[in-house]
């Protein structure tokens, strides 16, 4: 229970603070929007690792080679709201994620999570999902990378097995032509949700699969490719679960 008081004191904190950096970022934006951005992903990034450190929360990252050197659809499995904590501090380059709408309620979180590119969806809205996936579209033209979880929502049951993958989401990357990685996460939902409301030292593997370019598949397999993704990290999984 210490665990969860310490990161929600350090959250409340970063929030209330981040009201003083805000204007900072805003002049810096004027100059430089390059700058800017990486700037806020840096700032966030930070405050994951610090949220992850006082969960007692450690990552072992499988497959970063896997990464590829261009705008990227990172698809994984979602099992925990940390899952998004994991996957932002990973990386050096920009990228956002696809968000539930409820987080974009909250004043100063909003600020921060569209600074680094993130979208809100809205699942009950398919008006409003198509802007949120035209966005990311828009986003990954401009060299920005999206991470989404497919399955739509937290899966609150066993590990191995998941929500079925929603096929919409994979037109960011089918109408754009840029790589798919799938991602394989374990344990994470024994940081936090298997527990509520105590923080749970946790041993946590993410595994980056091999990148699927679109244009390499056939008509029939763009068709299908959420289905396939889903089989690769499914299979990743499984595979994984005696590390943890």
């Amino acid at each position: 229970m210490i665990r969860f008081i310490l990161a929600v004191i350090f959250v409340v904190t970063f929030l209330l603070l981040s009201y003083l950096l805000y204007p900072i970022l805003w002049i810096v934006g004027k100059c430089n929007k390059k700058t800017k951005d990486y700037a806020s992903l840096r700032i966030v990034q930070w405050g994951f690792q610090v949220v992850l450190f006082i969960s007692g929360t450690k990552v072992t990252v499988i497959g970063k080679e896997n990464i590829p050197n261009q705008a990227t659809l990172y698809v994984g499995n979602h099992r925990s709201f940390f899952d998004i904590l994991i996957m932002c501090t990973q990386y050096k380059e920009l990228m956002g994620f696809v968000a539930k709408d409820s987080l974009g309620k909250i004043p100063s979180l909003r600020i921060w999570m569209r600074y680094i590119y993130c979208l809100f969806l809205d699942r009950k809205d398919i008006k409003q999902g198509m802007k949120t996936i035209l966005q990311a579209i828009e986003y990954i033209k401009q060299g920005v990378s999206i991470a989404i979880f497919p399955e739509g929502t937290r899966n609150n049951g066993e590990e191995l097995s998941m929500l079925p993958f929603k096929e919409g989401s994979f037109k960011i990357a089918l109408k754009t032509g840029c790589p798919i990685v799938p991602v394989a996460i374990n344990n994470s939902a024994e940081i936090f949700e298997n527990h509520l409301p105590k923080l749970k030292k946790t041993h946590v593997v993410i595994e980056y699969g091999k990148p699927i370019y679109p244009k390499d598949l056939s008509r029939d397999e763009q068709k299908v490719i959420g289905t396939t993704c889903q089989a690769i990290i499914q299979e990743t999984i499984k595979k994984n679960v005696e590390l943890v």
